[in-house]
């Protein structure tokens, strides 16, 4: 039998196994734990909510979804998420999982800290955006037990993580500010990199080839 942390069940299989074995060798133990956290802390909302989902695709999407914060999978011309959304769907595919449910997958990473939107999409989806939210930013604390919340924590644990996430985004994005314009990682670079200047959509569209 699998190993189970508050009594949710890690799915165990050579997809799920290989997955973990990629993100422990690649990501530092504070985003293997953080992504371990996400996994659990969106299936136990699932589970509240009473949605039916993939625990496997919802393992892979959990895994992955800070891949692009890491030096191997980091990349300078697109936002990180879209990094871990890309090696995730390759990897699926590369175990036979293609269409519809590897697609799912390259939402609920790339879609993972877009607000509102994927909570309206398929289980997965929104359940990584769940997990990702509850851990990073606390919505949804108090949606599931205290003894479930620290069951998690001894399992994977996150001493000083508030500071410890804003400077792995920080490191992971500050090559590329671009990327940042119009979402949430704007407020990184605007606390933590001197010199950022942030985008500005109402310039934009003024200062557009468009004569009016």
């Amino acid at each position: 039998m699998g190993e189970s942390i508050a009594s949710v069940r890690i799915p165990d299989s050579a997809l799920t196994r290989e997955a973990t074995e990629l993100v422990r060798d690649v990501a530092s133990p504070l985003l293997f734990d953080h992504s371990r956290r996400v996994f659990l802390f969106g299936a136990l909302r699932g589970r509240e909510e009473g949605l039916r989902f993939d625990p496997e695709l919802l393992y892979v999407g959990a895994m992955f979804h800070d891949l692009g914060l890491t030096e191997r999978f980091r990349r300078t011309d697109q936002r990180f998420e879209i990094d871990g959304a890309d090696e995730a769907r390759r990897f699926l595919h590369a175990h036979g999982i293609t269409g519809e449910p590897a697609d799912r997958v390259w939402t609920a990473v790339a879609l993972h800290t877009t607000p509102e939107i994927p909570l309206h999409m398929a289980p997965e989806v929104a359940l990584v955006t769940r997990g990702v939210e509850l851990d990073v930013l606390g919505i949804g604390y108090h949606a599931i037990a205290d003894e479930q919340r620290a069951a998690v924590v001894a399992a994977h644990p996150r001493p000083d993580f508030k500071n410890r996430i804003l400077a792995a985004f920080t490191d992971g994005i500050k090559d590329r500010p671009e990327t940042t314009f119009g979402n949430v990682k704007a407020d990184v670079l605007a606390h933590f990199s001197p010199g950022f200047v942030r985008g500005d959509f109402v310039e934009v569209i003024k200062n557009s080839d468009w004569p009016e």
